[in-house]
């Protein structure tokens, strides 16, 4: 780890062991634990912190205030919103050790999570699904869908760029921004490469 090629706030706190890629800024007391690996051009903000054996891609946005647990692994270019929580044990108690019971949540390529969304352990959440403000995710997200509420349910589809899509009778939808297209075959969407 080369000090130079990314930048740490003097309250930061950089535990040995650890990968940090170039471009990447951790920012005012953040603590990145042993074992995780952050890749290029992240930016961790106020109060993250990064436990041992998370996994960040590239360019992934953390806002403040939010805890990555061991057996997070975020793709490249993942959003995660302020104050957002994972877990990591699903039946937590203080007086019973469950180190041994972390269970794994993939979040996945240009997902969005937004602000005090909940994750529930071992639900994985697809590429470029977007979790709404506030929602609890209590069952896998497939990719491209848009949920809210608590418990969490599926209300629409997102494009890559983060926009509603509606769909036409032959089941086909175009982003409003990038004008990329779209297809919804067996309630999942596909993006139709050019």
């Amino acid at each position: 780890m080369n000090m130079n090629d990314f930048f740490a706030h003097e309250t930061a706190v950089i535990d040995q062991g650890v990968e940090i890629g170039t471009g990447t800024k951790i920012w005012h007391f953040s603590h990145i634990m042993t074992g995780s690996v952050i890749g290029e051009n992240c930016n961790l903000g106020q109060n993250v912190v990064v436990s041992p054996e998370v996994t960040l891609g590239n360019n992934v946005k953390v806002q403040n205030n939010v805890s990555i647990y061991t057996g997070v692994i975020c793709e490249d270019d993942v959003f995660l919103g302020p104050s957002m929580v994972f877990t990591n044990v699903i039946n937590p108690r203080s007086a019973i050790k469950r180190r041994e019971e972390y269970l794994k949540t993939v979040v996945g390529k240009g997902a969005t999570i937004g602000a005090n969304a909940t994750i529930v352990c071992g639900n994985d959440i697809g590429s470029f699904a977007f979790i709404g403000a506030g929602a609890v995710i209590t069952k896998e997200v497939p990719p491209y869908a848009l949920i809210v509420g608590n418990p969490g349910k599926q209300v629409a589809w997102m494009s890559e760029y983060g926009h509603r899509l509606e769909f036409d009778d032959s089941g086909r939808a175009s982003c409003s921004e990038s004008q990329e297209e779209y297809i919804l075959e067996e309630n999942r969407v596909k993006k139709i490469t050019q």
